[in-house]
């Protein structure tokens, strides 16, 4: 009888540790974000404007890229940050994320010389990564959907970028659509996530780049 108790103790305490390691990246991704996910009007400035990429359709951005974009203009408009640093997929012939980015932001007012385009953003790791790496970038507001903001914060500073997020709710509580799905996403997501803030992958890299600091000496 003891036996078995000792057998079931046991058995209890190594169930306990695997949810509790298992939880641990969700809980990693959920903490990373507390305290630093803000509206435009009370984040704290930054020089930089880190937008993640999403889809686009031809020349045109998807509805959560055209959103984040809207929210980058915002935060543009309000004097809180200098430069617009568009990261996104241009790994195909056809298809280019920072080139619409770009325009849509232009044609609504930015000083193209503040937007600095990111074309090896594959990934969100990828795009904090090179923000610090090829950008130069120490410190940045991050702009996404809000689902996805937590991770994007875990992750740049797994890669040594101080942030805070404003991300786009607008869709928040459609039924079907790409925020229901991305919300969805984001558990697994963590787990990614925890695997490259350890195993620290190299993304596309390359020679350093002055696109930033060009704009931000400009924009004094």
């Amino acid at each position: 009888m003891l036996r078995g108790r000792r057998r079931q103790r046991v058995a209890f305490q190594a169930t306990a540790l695997l949810t509790v390691l298992g939880l641990a990246p969700v809980t990693w991704v959920y903490i990373a974000g507390t305290g630093r996910m803000r509206g435009v009007a009370d984040v704290p400035p930054a020089p930089v404007a880190l937008v993640l990429g999403a889809g686009v359709w031809g020349d045109q951005p998807s509805r959560l890229l055209a959103r984040r974009l809207d929210v980058s203009l915002a935060l543009y408009r309000a004097g809180k940050v200098k430069v617009l640093l568009v990261s996104g997929d241009n790994g195909r012939a056809g298809y280019n994320e920072p080139d619409v980015m770009r325009r849509y932001l232009v044609e609504r007012g930015v000083p193209e010389g503040q937007v600095v385009a990111d074309y090896a953003g594959f990934s969100t790791w990828d795009s904090c990564v090179r923000a610090k790496r090829i950008f130069g970038v120490d410190k940045a507001i991050v702009v996404s959907q809000r689902f996805h903001l937590r991770r994007a914060l875990a992750l740049c500073d797994a890669a040594g970028v101080e942030a805070y997020g404003v991300g786009d709710d607008s869709m928040h509580g459609e039924l079907v659509g790409p925020t229901l799905f991305g919300g969805a996403r984001e558990i697994l997501a963590a787990y990614k996530a925890a695997g490259e803030a350890v195993l620290r992958p190299d993304p596309v890299l390359g020679p350093r780049e002055a696109g930033v600091e060009d704009a931000l000496a400009a924009a004094r």
